[in-house]
Parts: structure tokens; sequence; C-alpha cells
């Protein structure tokens, strides 16, 4: 575990621009690599720009633009909305406004003028809102940009409780050369902390920590139904994996009723 004494603690979670600043963004951003690599980015916008067919696409949460700038290459008209003003000052060196028009502000309430036959979120951004009541709004919100027929796409992970040790709130989720990442849990809120530690070559750290609700599948899917919409298929992953007990990520299609 980090010593919580030497970790600055995360900004106030009521104010959630807060957490997304100028440093997030850069840290996040990181072109050709991470989830910014080809093959992960990819197998993404080939099932996207397959759902949008011939329409358009809103991107809640649409970050730095790592998937809308390439799913508008792919000559889908893609529109975003972003909380964050850093993250659009960075998708803004990748594309213009006329290229994918982005509209700052809160995913679960804020409209976009347009007709969408597809509505999307990846990469577990619908667990950044912080309530149930949040996310419940959020998938009102998608519904109500949508139209007879349309989809809303959700990845998420599935939340890994079961690999907790007994007694214990935390587990690492990845490691690598100059990088820990852990994940600690509030099971009274269903709230992790996701702690992203890296050493710089003076061996001091540095420490991002980004506050999430966690959100079963079986949940997600009752928010679906509350929105009017039914669940189209859930794989493991972009490349269709059949989803399992075991898998700890899923793409969830979800659909409104109307045209076949």
């Amino acid at each position: 575990m980090t010593d919580s004494s030497a970790v600055p603690a995360p900004p106030d979670a009521s104010e959630p621009s807060a957490v997304w600043d100028a440093e997030m963004a850069r840290s996040y951003d990181t072109p050709g690599e991470g989830v910014f690599a080809p093959e992960e980015v990819e197998p993404v916008v080939a099932r996207l720009a397959a759902l949008a067919g011939s329409g358009q696409a809103l991107e809640f949460a649409a970050g730095t633009g790592r998937i809308a700038v390439p799913l508008a290459a792919r000559g889908v008209p893609v529109t975003g909305v972003e909380l964050s003003p850093a993250m659009v000052d960075l998708l803004r060196a990748r594309a213009d406004e006329d290229t994918v028009p982005v509209l700052v502000g809160d995913m679960a309430t804020t409209r976009v003028p347009g007709d969408f036959t597809l509505v999307y979120l990846v990469y577990n951004t619908i667990s950044n809102l912080l309530t149930q009541d949040e996310q419940v709004r959020c998938f009102a919100n998608a519904a109500a940009h949508l139209g007879s027929g349309g989809r809303f796409v959700v990845e998420l992970g599935v939340p890994e409780l079961r690999r907790l040790p007994p007694g214990q709130d935390g587990l690492v989720f990845a490691r690598d050369e100059g990088y820990v990442g852990l994940d600690t849990f509030d099971l009274e809120h269903q709230h992790l902390v996701s702690h992203h530690i890296r050493f710089g070559a003076d061996r001091e750290p540095s420490v991002i920590r980004v506050r999430q609700r966690y959100v079963w599948p079986a949940e997600l899917d009752l928010m679906a139904r509350m929105a009017g919409f039914a669940l189209e298929s859930r794989h493991a992953d972009w490349h269709g994996t059949p989803f399992t007990g075991d898998s700890r990520s899923h793409v969830s299609v979800y659909r409104l009723p109307g045209r076949g």
C-alpha cells in the first residue's frame, strides 16, 4: 500500500473538472502508446463505425480525441461532449471544430443538437459519474439523443472484488518499468480510487488519483431498461470475445426499440 501521508489527496469530488486538469490531460494523452496504440484504437473505431452506419455518432467524455478523431477520419460524423477544457485543448491539436465539434459539459445532462444513430462511452468513463443517480441520468441523456433503433455503447471494467485479499481493500492492477497502478475500494459506497504512481529518474514518485463509482453489468442493464433500452449484445472486448464470469471488462450495446 502507498503511504497516504506522502500522497496528495484527490481533488474534491464535488468539482470533477478539477480532476481532469492540464496535468491529467497530459498524463492521459500518450499518442501511439498504451490505449492510444493503433492495435488498441482500431478495433474500437471499426466496431463503432459499423454500429453508426450512415448516421452520426455522439461521444460522451470525448477526452483528447483518442476515438472521436479516427472515427471521424473513417467517415462517421462525430460530435463530442467533454467536461474538461484541458482535454479539449489537446483534442483541438488533432482536429478542428468543424471536423469534431465538442461541447464542454457534463455527459449526464448536456444536450447536443443533431440527429444521432449512436451514442458511446469508452474506457470506463461512465464510472467517472460518482453517484447512481448521475449514471441513471447518463442513460436517459443518451436515449434523448437517439431516435428509433438508436444504440448506446458502454465499455466498462468488471469490478475485481473477488481478487481482494481477505481483510484488505486494495490491489495492484498494473505494474511496469517506472509505473504501478493500484485500486483501493470503498465497498460501502461502491467507489474505487485508481492510483497511478510513476517514478522519475530522481526516484521521486508522481501520483495521480481518480475516483470512480464501479458498476456491475446487471446494474448497468437495469439503468438501460429505465431509459428504454434493451441489451442487444455484450462481449468481453472490442474483438467480439465472448463475455464470461471471468471477463475483466465488457462492451455492452444497448438499443432503443424501433426499426430493425
